[in-house]
């Protein structure tokens, strides 16, 4: 029984995605877990199953229980600017782990989908018509830290499905000029866990409807302070976002400062920087707290 279920875990650890100028297919093991689960043991799948809409109104099915016979939290992690680490038992995503924030070589940072919301190159950046999402290449001029080239890359708005792990990025701008100014960014969102986790990379605007619509119900929002956004209209987006996790990543000339006015306008009085946020589905609370994290290194 048990090489059926490990037989099943292997022909299922495939790379798909379809991103908005195309489609593809990856076969090939997990960077970060391998063939099996991130305590080292092989995943029981369970059976029973819940229909759920998709973001954009394609229907898709996920486990209505969990995936594991046991039940282990997420853990997010920040590695400066807007630079995170998501690590579950369906797989391991780092964002936006530029060379200017990890380093050339990463330093032993890994993972099995590596997305960047916008380029490293100086703004305004448009990307080639046609330019697909590939593995270790990307549309925006992006080169990812050598400890990254195995990872999945993604830069570029879609739906993508990777390690079990469901990722839409959705198309917004780093200024309010809908790139003109200091080019395009894209905003994440990972289904990892039973957890929607947005992640908001350098946006420099508040979210319209339709933007909004793609990005659906969120848990986790992470969002950049300090930045184009400004410290007003960041509380604004989180206002409308609804998440019940809200982690600031602060960024730009002064960030320390901004993350303290933001932290005010949140009516945070007493901030307790951790060192990471481990979450479930059953720890999500049910108002809106903000949660300070530590800066890590890449270990």
């Amino acid at each position: 029984m048990r090489f059926f279920i490990d037989s099943l875990l292997v022909a299922s650890r495939h790379r798909r995605y379809r991103p908005d100028c195309g489609t593809d297919t990856h076969n090939g093991p997990s960077p970060s877990l391998g063939t099996r689960g991130a305590d080292g043991q092989a995943p029981l799948v369970l059976f029973p199953f819940a229909h759920r809409v998709g973001r954009r109104g394609r229907a898709r099915w996920r486990s209505a229980e969990p995936r594991c016979g046991t039940i282990g939290l997420m853990e997010i992690t920040w590695l400066g600017e807007t630079c995170v680490r998501l690590r579950g038992r369906e797989g391991t995503v780092v964002a936006d782990a530029y060379r200017s924030v990890a380093g050339p070589t990463g330093r032993g940072l890994t993972a099995d989908i590596s997305t960047y919301s916008h380029a490293e190159m100086p703004a305004p950046w448009t990307p080639a018509e046609g330019n697909a999402t590939a593995l270790g290449a990307s549309g925006t001029g992006v080169v990812p830290p050598t400890s990254l080239e195995t990872a999945f890359l993604i830069d570029a708005p879609g739906e993508y499905e990777v390690h079990e792990v469901l990722v839409t990025g959705v198309r917004t701008y780093r200024d309010d000029s809908r790139g003109g100014e200091r080019g395009v960014n894209t905003a994440f969102v990972y289904e990892l866990d039973g957890l929607d986790v947005l992640h908001l990379g350098d946006i420099g605007h508040l979210l319209t409807e339709q933007m909004l619509d793609e990005i659906g119900s969120v848990q986790i929002a992470l969002v950049p302070v300090g930045g184009a956004l400004g410290t007003a209209r960041a509380v604004e987006l989180v206002t409308g976002l609804g998440a019940s996790l809200v982690v600031p990543m602060p960024i730009g000339d002064e960030p320390q400062q901004a993350l303290g006015r933001f932290l005010k306008e949140m009516s945070v009085t007493d901030p307790q920087p951790v060192q990471r946020l481990s979450v479930s589905i059953s720890t999500v609370p049910q108002e809106t707290t903000v949660v300070v994290l530590e800066q890590r290194g890449r270990s």
